[in-house]
């Protein structure tokens, strides 16, 4: 290297290795991009649908994790490869918008990517390939739209949202309890749903996890619970008809914030001293009293003498409350948070019907539970589990199927699951390819195909031979015209999927088709690839 000085004198560096980088152009670097993006749908083919396997990823400092949410195994997996960064982003992207589908975007972005590879053999251009794959992603968008169906559903009626969200699950590690936590979770949704703006602020459900028990006695607790237990053993265990302060400011004397020291040589001066501090916890303590609180919740510690004051007065009080628990447990029970002590009025005080505290097991792990609040749009979703790994993936589960639910909120369209619509756009995509002259045609026809690597996959994963039960199935949608004929993963019987109550959303499977083309896009239009040499 060499060191030169510009017109101001900065130093700024000339590198002589520019020879060593490595670099590959044209046709190679295309081919070495498909097959890192292959490399990474490979991964995630195996842990498509109910029968698909599970992952289990190592953290550097050891920390296990076990799923089969696609999303969370490309975050897991320490990829350094470009192009297949691109594709962890892909299922990121699709986690973000829609929840669901993570694996099956990475899958149908992998088989776009080895069809566009056959393609490219055969000489054709990669942006007349692109362009191929774009109008066929088209074809297909319109075509699911043609063949979803609206979804009516009320407060009174969630048949048919559990249903979708019982297909979501069916391909997580929770499934023995899929009907039970698809309830949960729509019971969630609808709670803090506003109906009429079709939005969900998911914000509002926690959801909270305790080793131990097991996944049966899931709950959902109408109110939020906090990890933690009454601030002195002795407080009630069980407040009704609670009212809440909610305070940030500590229980503890005034310090002030200046260095300061205080001289004490004679013990009238400490007892002064104490009964200062003692007036002060006092005029605290009576001032909550005053406002006609039953219950303080503090975030931040208490001195230990004004812990036996509270315990005194019977007002019992909870401390080192999290930020982020303080603001749900304040819009659930319509509280305002007081910073100071000489702003508590009140009207600022929050209203729950019944505050327990709840003990699990032999341990000495104790909850609080905050419910019948005046508010109840904020609701709490508690797990149990027999492991934490357990309680971690039935989070993630959950997570989809609460995305699932919001999605047919905003949105009820859906069409049928078990790849029956894959199988359909890939018919009709097949047949408009005559329809375009010119070289895209060929770009048209696998992307087609590439369709039908997700039910393939799918056959594949549940032990069926895939080849012959995809032509069977497929031959089957095109002599019924029945676009709901899918692969019948769990040995129903049958194969159509609308006796089988298999749903997926109509934007979560549009969003997969469109995320999926436009990475394929990009990465074909990749021919030189420039990266620094490996020391």
């Amino acid at each position: 290297m060499a060191l030169a000085f510009d017109e101001y004198g900065r130093p700024f560096i000339i590198l002589k290795e520019q020879e060593q980088k490595s670099r590959l152009r044209g046709l190679e670097a295309q081919k070495a991009n498909i097959s890192a993006g292959k490399a990474v749908a490979r991964i995630l083919r195996t842990s498509l649908g109910p029968k698909g396997m599970d992952k289990m990823l190592q953290s550097p400092d050891g920390d296990v994790t076990i799923t089969n949410d696609g999303a969370t195994i490309l975050e897991q997996m320490d990829v350094d490869n470009q192009i297949a960064k691109l594709m962890v982003e892909l299922s990121r992207s699709q986690d973000y918008e829609i929840g669901d589908g993570t694996t099956g975007v990475v899958v149908m972005a992998g088989a776009l990517l080895e069809q566009a590879e056959k393609l490219l053999e055969r000489g054709i251009h990669p942006i007349r390939i692109a362009e191929g794959y774009e109008m066929a992603s088209r074809i297909a968008v319109e075509h699911l739209e043609h063949i979803s169906q609206k979804f009516e559903f009320t407060v009174g009626n969630i048949e048919p949202l559990v249903q979708t969200c019982m297909t979501t699950l069916s391909s997580k590690i929770v499934n023995r309890c899929k009907r039970m936590l698809a309830e949960i979770a729509v019971k969630a949704v609808l709670a803090v749903a506003d109906l009429e703006r079709k939005d969900v602020n998911l914000d509002l459900i926690k959801v909270e996890g305790k080793v131990g028990g097991k996944l049966e006695d899931t709950e959902l607790v109408y109110g939020i619970t906090v990890d933690k237990d009454m601030s002195h053993p002795q407080m009630p265990k069980r407040i009704e008809d609670a009212k809440i302060a909610i305070l940030t400011c500590p229980f503890e004397p005034p310090k002030p914030k200046t260095k300061h020291k205080v001289d004490i040589d004679t013990v009238e001066k400490f007892q002064t001293l104490r009964q200062q501090e003692r007036k002060y916890f006092d005029d605290m303590v009576q001032k909550c009293k005053d406002v006609g609180a039953t219950l303080v919740i503090c975030q931040w510690g208490f001195d230990d003498e004004a812990n036996h004051l509270l315990m005194h007065r019977n007002l019992p009080a909870v401390r080192w409350v999290g930020g982020v628990e303080l603001e749900l447990i304040a819009i659930a029970t319509g509280a305002r948070i007081v910073p100071r002590f000489q702003e508590l009025t009140p009207e600022k005080l929050g209203r729950a019907g019944l505050v327990r505290e709840k003990s699990f097991g032999t341990t000495k792990d104790r909850m609080l539970y905050i419910e019948q609040c005046a508010n109840s749009r904020a609701v709490t979703v508690f797990i149990r589990g027999g492991n934490k790994m357990m309680i971690e993936e039935t989070k993630r589960s959950l997570h989809d199927a609460l995305c699932v639910a919001r999605n047919l909120i905003r949105n009820n369209s859906i069409v049928y699951g078990g790849g029956s619509a894959e199988i359909s756009c890939s018919i009709a995509v097949e047949a408009a390819a005559d329809k375009y002259p010119g070289v895209e045609q060929y770009a048209i026809r696998s992307f087609a195909e590439a369709l039908d690597s997700i039910p393939m996959a799918l056959a594949e994963n549940s032990g069926l031979q895939p080849i012959n039960t995809l032509t069977a199935v497929k031959s089957q949608q095109i002599k019924e015209n029945n676009p709901y004929c899918g692969i019948d993963c769990n040995d129903v019987g049958t194969n159509n999927m609308q006796q089988q109550n298999v749903f997926e959303t109509l934007i979560g499977k549009q969003q997969q088709i469109l995320l999926a083309t436009q990475v394929v896009k990009m990465i074909l239009k990749i021919d030189d690839v420039i990266a620094p040499s490996d020391y």
